[in-house]
């Protein structure tokens, strides 16, 4: 300590030297401008010589030395970039770790009081990680364990150095140690006070820890501990945090600290109530549960994020006025993710204690900014636990109503208004909770329509008038929404608020399109400009995944990143319906709506195909792209015949069908794409030229598709679905009867595939089973099965033998019950 005090001594009285020597004209300094950030040169000289000190340094004590002389000469502010990347390339990031672990140790080695040693490390890292090149560097990102550990429980020295440390902060006003007393002495115009600018060097305070009082010598759960807690001054808690908030806005910085543990440790801090730990310690726990990192932290860490949850939540339940209003914006970051609860976890204590404060807050008159923060928690809480706890219908009526007007208010200006951001957020929230009402409101309405009994939804006594009262603001609310969009120029197809937009209205339409026919059909083509710019990749999507984030938005269709692919995921359950409607229809080809849907099929199956062996999931939006392309092609036969789109999807469908007959968790794609190739293939002419390899691979790879279905092997009683359709039997049997029918058809229109029901073993498959079972599972079962063999019958005599010879056998089975079988048998 003598040599770091006689050091620094020599390079204080350098300085007041070369002071003087300003105000004496030197060659250097007289008349010179500020040199950077308001440095004169003649303190520009003064820095050079400290610097090239710090370069030279033999030793730790000097280097140390020269730091503190920079530290007290110049401000945090004036030192720029540049001067920041020489002090790091002269000390390095290996000094300050030292200082830290030597510190936390406690050792005596170094001479100087611990507290004195933390100080000096947590500036220097402070100051050094304002350059995002130093912030990212691997030896600034080893500390971040070491500054996460001083903030949630503080240096744990000895009993023995806590004595010293608190003997030092009793001495410190009228005992001053030898060294400080020599320091003191020596730079009584040159020290400065303390800088309090985190974003460089700060003189390391003479204060950097104090005692813990009643929490001192106990654990947390209140054992006895060989170590005294200690908590820190807030000065170096500010640098700890400057740290760690710099790395956290770096591009993989929230990754880095949640690897390192950030998320115990500084919810430790809070539960300990660590100094700064509810003033800095939070924000950063709400950024990193903000973004992409929330659902694993949440994973990793599900106990010590329901504990926060808890005490924020408590917290916003007991403020008032202001204060409540303001942490609305707050406690969003620390919801999970929908779908991302962890297991056994019961939140709805915590979610009614939460609509409970915020009921009072939705039936007051609040101003545009109050109410924007509110709608925005509401969303959020909504989309975690859905309306069970929210309250009685008629505050879920007013929770409504309240979105709908702001939505109307926001979306009916004139086309050149722009939003600001936080309108916009206020809008996507709304857009949430009108998609959480539009279901409940329609499947009421349908139940009532349905039966006289009183309807029961998931808001609980929603009454039909309610309901209806509901759908009446909702479509007044969408009208306004249709009224926005038509006013979008391709130019803002890139815009992640129209994309929010847009999604909206497609959920409306995937409940109800019953209302605003017009307006919809009217809204067509900018609905399917959109959708094929995005898919196409024309619009410039980048961003679109954070700003989701940022709006708390976390319903991807397809789980992980937003992607423009999403836009058409959203539209099809709407082009499903409309496409089934004869005006909208009209309009839709126009847009040439089947072109768009083979490419987003083709595109959909070249991302299943490049994921090979792994574990395939159900793709529920290519399953409504081939409802959507059946209804074109049961009421546009001469579209189909005609339009080169579908040519192309054949080619896909002779692809991908043989590959998805060993893919059984994909059983009700592939009943989708067979059913949809039969339904084509029925509408062809019998080709003149040799058959294409393509079309032989689809219709031997459909009939063995359709061979599957039903269990041959049941034995004499009723047939029974086979084991691997009993799953998917409810969404896939209505295909597979629809595809039978279809397969007669296309039996008559191209007979040559007479040959493969043969070979394939469909027609032997069928008749066996069918001679060996008394009934079928259902009436319109045995009606498809019978359509397919009478048409195979009628085409081919050698299959009506057979089917003869079988039906003398077995009159009395399921065969011996089809008539129009047995007629077509007797009329050739």
């Amino acid at each position: 300590m003598m040599a770091l005090a006689m050091a620094e001594g020599t390079f204080i009285v350098s300085s007041e030297s070369d002071s003087s020597g300003e105000h004496t004209g030197s060659e250097e300094g007289e008349g010179a401008p500020l040199a950077i950030d308001g440095l004169s040169a003649a303190q520009r000289e003064v820095l050079e010589r400290c610097l090239h000190t710090l370069t030279h340094a033999k030793n730790d004590s000097h280097t140390l030395a020269a730091l503190l002389l920079i530290t007290r000469l110049c401000p945090a502010g004036q030192l720029d970039t540049a001067t920041l990347r020489r002090i790091f390339e002269a000390v390095g990031l290996s000094l300050p770790a030292r200082l830290l672990v030597t510190a936390v140790r406690g050792s005596d080695a170094s001479g100087l009081p611990p507290e004195e040693l933390l100080s000096l490390g947590t500036a220097l890292l402070a100051a050094l990680s304002t350059d995002p090149d130093m912030a990212a560097h691997p030896q600034l990102l080893t500390t971040i364990p070491l500054l996460l550990g001083l903030l949630a429980d503080g240096p744990k020295w000895s009993p023995q150095k806590q004595a010293q440390h608190q003997a030092r902060q009793g001495m410190e006003p009228d005992q001053p140690s030898q060294a400080e007393d020599e320091q003191s002495s020596q730079s009584t115009n040159t020290t400065k006070e303390p800088v309090q600018d985190t974003a460089g060097f700060k003189a390391p305070s003479q204060d950097a820890t104090s005692p813990t009082g009643s929490e001192e010598g106990t654990a947390e759960n209140g054992a006895p501990t060989s170590h005294s807690t200690v908590k820190l001054d807030e000065a170096l808690a500010t640098d700890c945090y400057q740290v760690l908030n710099t790395v956290c806005a770096l591009p993989r910085g929230p990754d880095q600290l949640l690897a390192r543990g950030a998320v115990p440790a500084l919810c430790r801090a809070l539960g300990q109530k660590q100094t700064l730990s509810h003033e800095k310690g939070l924000p950063l726990l709400g950024a990193l549960l903000s973004g992409k990192t929330k659902e694993r932290a949440w994973s990793k860490h599900p106990a010590e994020l329901l504990s926060l949850l808890a005490r924020v939540s408590q917290d916003f339940c007991q403020a008032t006025g202001l204060t409540q209003l303001d942490m609305c914006a707050l406690v969003p970051q620390f919801l999970p993710s929908p779908g991302g609860t962890p297991k056994d976890t019961d939140l709805t204590p915590t979610m009614v204690s939460l609509w409970a404060a915020l009921r009072p807050m939705l039936q007051a008159k609040l101003t545009p900014g109050q109410i924007g923060p509110v709608l925005v928690l509401s969303a959020c809480l909504l989309d975690l636990c859905g309306w069970e706890p929210v309250g009685p219908p008629k505050f879920c009526c007013l929770l409504v109503n309240r979105a709908c007007v702001e939505v109307r208010m926001g979306l009916e200006e004139p086309p050149d208004t722009e939003l600001s951001p936080q309108l916009q957020q206020t809008l996507t929230a709304c857009y949430r909770v009108m998609e959480a009402a539009m279901e409940q409101a329609c499947s009421s309405q349908g139940v009532a329509q349905q039966s006289d009994a009183q309807p029961q939804t998931a808001i609980t006594g929603l009454s039909l008038q309610q309901s209806r009262q509901v759908l009446r603001v909702l479509e007044e609310a969408f009208s306004a929404v249709i009224y926005h969009l038509q006013q979008v120029d391709p130019s803002r197809y890139g815009d992640p608020f129209i994309f929010a937009t847009f999604r909206s209205l497609c959920a409306w339409l995937a409940e109800e399109t019953s209302c605003l026919k017009e307006e919809v059909t009217a809204l067509l083509p900018f609905l399917m400009g959109y959708a094929r710019s995005h898919l196409q990749g024309e619009s410039h999507d980048q961003g679109l995944s954070n700003w989701m984030s940022e709006m708390s938005v976390g319903d991807c269709s397809q789980g992980g990143a937003w992607t423009g692919k999403d836009a058409v995921r959203y539209l099809l359950p709407a082009l499903c319906h409309l496409s089934a409607e004869d005006a909208p229809r009209k309009v839709l080809l126009t847009l040439d709506t089947p072109g768009l849907l083979v490419t987003f099929l083709t595109q959909g199956w070249g991302d299943l195909r490049g994921k090979g062996g792994a574990a395939l999931a159900r793709d529920p939006s290519m399953e409504t792209a081939c409802s959507a392309l059946l209804n074109f092609t049961v009421t546009e036969p001469e579209r189909v015949r005609k339009d080169p789109c579908f040519r192309s999807l054949e080619s896909l469908l002779s692809e991908a069908l043989p590959v998805l007959l060993h893919k059984p968790r994909l059983l009700v794609l592939a009943a989708n794409l067979c059913t949809l190739g039969l339904m084509i293939g029925r509408l062809k002419p019998a080709p003149k030229a040799p058959v294409e390899a393509s079309q032989r691979r689809f219709f031997s790879a459909a009939l063995r598709f359709l061979r599957g279905a039903l269990d041959s092997s049941s034995g004499p009683g009723p047939v029974r679905v086979s084991p691997a359709w009993e799953e998917w039997w409810e969404e896939a049997g209505e295909l597979w009867r629809l595809g039978l029918q279809a397969l007669g058809g296309c039996v008559k229109a191209q007979p040559w595939i007479i040959t493969l029901v043969r070979e394939e073993g469909w027609l032997n498959h069928t008749l066996a089973m069918l001679g060996s079972c008394s009934t079928l599972p259902d009436p319109h079962t045995q009606g498809a099965l019978e359509e397919a063999l009478c048409a195979v019958a009628l085409q081919c005599p050698f299959c009506r033998q057979d089917i003869s010879v079988l039906l003398k056998s077995s009159a009395k089975g399921a065969l011996g019950s089809m008539d129009s079988l047995m007629k077509s048998l007797t009329t050739n």
